[in-house]
């Protein structure tokens, strides 16, 4: 399974990452780091994660991570995980 982004996540991501770096660059690599790390492990984890609070989908789940809330569609048509985007919780 491959896991993709769209475009709303890359730009959401981008933004939270330039607020975070102007109080502290370490704590925004440690983020970024730790999150890359939650996002390649959903292939493995993703039957623990709830149907998401924004999608009437039940191939729609939402990952929590450090206050963010993170909601992915599973493809198993095309064998992908698609990351939809990142809100504040």
């Amino acid at each position: 399974m491959q896991i993709l982004c769209t475009n709303l996540f890359e730009e959401q991501l981008k933004n939270i990452l330039q607020k975070f770096a102007q109080e502290d660059l370490s704590a925004t690599k440690n983020f970024k780091v730790y999150l890359d790390t939650v996002i390649i492990n959903i292939p493995t984890k993703a039957q623990k994660y709830k149907k998401s609070i924004y999608f009437d989908d039940e191939n729609i789940k939402d990952l929590e991570h450090q206050g963010f809330i993170i909601p992915f569609y599973i493809d198993q048509a095309n064998d992908n995980y698609l990351i939809l985007g990142i809100v504040e919780k």
